[in-house]
């Protein structure tokens, strides 16, 4: 995994033991679902619009170009996905690193065509426009 990749969104991430427990379940599930429009971009390999569609702060931390180019060298080399079945989905609104704010940690075990067995981490922040983005993706 690229250095420069996990060093810009380091502060994004967080095991979900720091997520706290409770929220509203509502809003996860908007959470949730606006994880999986996004992943499914990053599937296609539109990675401009998952860059477009994200978080204002995950767009502070990465440029298009960058936030591609870690795609492209990180995620495309595993292939299509094969299997993505969620395992937990916990709202907090703190993480390491980062402002306070709504964010929801979810994670995915993921079998790529390339990679059986990998957890995904994405985490969803209500952003100031209302609506929830993926502010952090991150991949082991």
């Amino acid at each position: 995994m690229s250095r420069a990749f996990v060093a810009a969104f380091l502060f994004l991430f967080s095991s979900a033991a720091f997520a706290a427990d409770g929220g509203d379940p509502t809003a996860t599930g908007k959470a949730v679902a606006a994880a999986k429009a996004w992943l499914a971009q990053v599937d296609q390999g539109a990675y401009a619009a998952s860059w477009e569609a994200a978080a204002t702060p995950f767009k502070a931390a990465v440029t298009p170009e960058q936030w591609e180019t870690s795609m492209k060298s990180v995620r495309a080399p595993l292939g299509a996905v094969v299997v993505r079945k969620m395992k937990s989905a916990k709202f907090t609104t703190t993480l390491p690193g980062a402002p306070d704010g709504n964010y929801v940690v979810i994670t995915y075990r993921t079998g790529f065509a390339a990679k059986k067995r990998a957890v995904e981490t994405v985490t969803p922040l209500l952003d100031a426009d209302g609506a929830w983005h993926v502010a952090g993706y991150f991949i082991k």
